[in-house]
């Protein structure tokens, strides 16, 4: 390990015994090109940084004119009701708006519900390109935030500061934004990592990532299956400094003697659970993708997750091995060779996956460190955008080789019946199952059957009401 990398992990360890958000490092800036069409005076292609909310149009490309406000310039505040809406035979309207005051999103987000099709944020100074993030301190936002649906990017203030010239000058300025270069797509085969955690309460984000995996499994194992695609989930984990490894929060957060650890999910550590049950829990992930990929079946690491989140809630008190082993068993996976991957937790000495999973937080080249929960990496390039199904489709389908697109990438209704092997691994008798098939993966769902419905969790029970002594059909 460098002396950087150990110096940011050493930090981010201390940050996590303090209870801190682990902030240390900038990941790396994705960006697009704007280019201007019109005025001539300033013809050219510009950098901007794509924002890392709303949705980038992946693949393509958006042009438009650009309006400066004349008051309200820095959208802090609600525009007039459609002031930047696209008229009848009106090129779409990319509003200006400058850097400051209020958080990026609340920019973002005032200019969209007045009819803006894409937003530029004029920094306010003379500095190097950064992402606009969402912000997390804010629960305002929290609640908005993932219902932009407008791509966004910052430019530089010199950029700005021309446009905003030509605006003055009652000169139409004409940009196109290119997103067909935002990722790399040399071959026939897209290549990607999902950063996640199975931690569900940690608010709205863990919320989004929840709802994305049940949303987007369908579609990532149609992908995995056909062989489009190569993906690998990951974790983040920390290590505690030596010094601290004695002390109570690092035995309450951490294992393998401190080499391991993840912050606790309730951010008190007299309540609820700890951080190292967390971490036991994301190496019990790992290996169930490391098992299912041995047998030739990653795609199931899907079925795995999203049965957890709904069976193993933390709010319920079911989050754990107990549960987390029932269901493997009903995905018929092997829980022996998930336990023997991963090993004694208490065992002081490095774990190869966890190790691993260290060392790969660390970027290189193009790639930045990965720091921020959730994090998708597309082709080496880490996305930007709302972790949304029909948006993170666009941003991988761009990845393939030109040509070489798979038929989900040019359909949403392919579709795969999952019911077919073990029920889905739902509940079933006789010729009842609570496995019911859709686009967007199997659902375990007890049964209506004959105007009854039955009652159960759809994966190891459904039962019909019964009246009279008799079950109701």
């Amino acid at each position: 390990m460098g002396t950087r990398e150990s110096y940011a992990r050493g930090l981010v360890a201390l940050a996590m015994l303090l209870l801190v958000v682990p902030v240390w490092s900038v990941f790396l800036v994705e960006e697009s090109a704007l280019t201007v069409t019109s005025p001539e005076s300033l013809q050219g292609t510009h950098q901007s940084a794509i924002g890392n909310f709303g949705i980038p149009q992946y693949g393509g490309t958006l042009s438009g004119t650009v309006m400066y406000p004349s008051v309200n310039a820095k959208a802090c505040e609600k525009f007039s009701i459609d002031q930047f809406k696209t008229l009848a035979g009106q090129r779409p309207i990319f509003a200006l708006v400058d850097r400051g005051d209020c958080y990026f999103a609340t920019k973002v987000w005032f200019a969209q519900q007045a009819g803006a099709a894409a937003v530029l944020v004029a920094d306010n100074k003379q500095e190097m390109l950064v992402t606009m993030d969402s912000p997390e301190e804010d629960p305002v936002a929290s609640q908005f935030i993932q219902n932009i649906t407008i791509p966004s990017a910052l430019i530089t203030k010199d950029f700005g500061d021309s446009l905003k010239k030509a605006l003055s000058n009652k000169e139409m300025v004409s940009i196109k934004i290119d997103w067909r270069e935002s990722l790399p797509h040399p071959d026939k085969r897209v290549e990607y990592e999902f950063w996640t955690n199975s931690n569900d309460e940690c608010g709205p984000k863990c919320e989004a990532q929840v709802e994305f995996v049940r949303n987007y499994k369908g579609v990532a194992q149609i992908l995995e299956q056909g062989g489009y695609t190569q993906f690998t989930p990951h974790y983040i984990t920390w290590y505690c400094p030596q010094a601290f490894i004695e002390s109570k929060q690092c035995k309450s957060q951490c294992i393998n003697n401190g080499r391991y650890c993840a912050p606790d999910p309730e951010q008190d550590f007299s309540v609820g659970y700890d951080g190292k049950e967390v971490v036991i829990e994301n190496l019990r992930q790992l290996c169930v993708f490391k098992v299912t990929s041995d047998s030739g079946k990653p795609w199931k690491w899907w079925d795995f997750v999203t049965d957890f989140q709904i069976r193993c809630p933390m709010k319920e008190k079911k989050y754990g091995p107990e549960c987390a082993e029932e269901v493997i068993k009903s995905l018929s996976i092997d829980v022996g060779a998930v336990q023997k991957c991963m090993g004694d937790p208490n065992a002081d000495e490095d774990h190869p996956i966890l190790k691993h999973e260290q060392d790969a937080q660390v970027g290189e080249g193009d790639r930045g460190d990965v720091t921020i929960l959730p994090t998708l990496i597309i082709n080496n390039r880490q996305y930007r955008g709302k972790l949304d199904k029909s948006a993170v489709m666009k941003a991988i389908c761009s990845g393939f080789e030109e040509t070489s697109d798979p038929p989900v990438c040019l359909s949403d209704t392919l579709q795969t019946n999952e019911c077919l092997q073990n029920n889905g691994g739902c509940w079933s008798s006789g010729e009842l199952t609570a496995c019911q098939d859709t686009f967007r993966g199997r659902v375990c769902q007890c049964p209506l059957v004959k105007g009854v419905q039955f009652d159960g969790d759809g994966y190891t029970h459904c039962e019909g009401r019964k009246q009279s002594g008799k079950l109701e059909f």
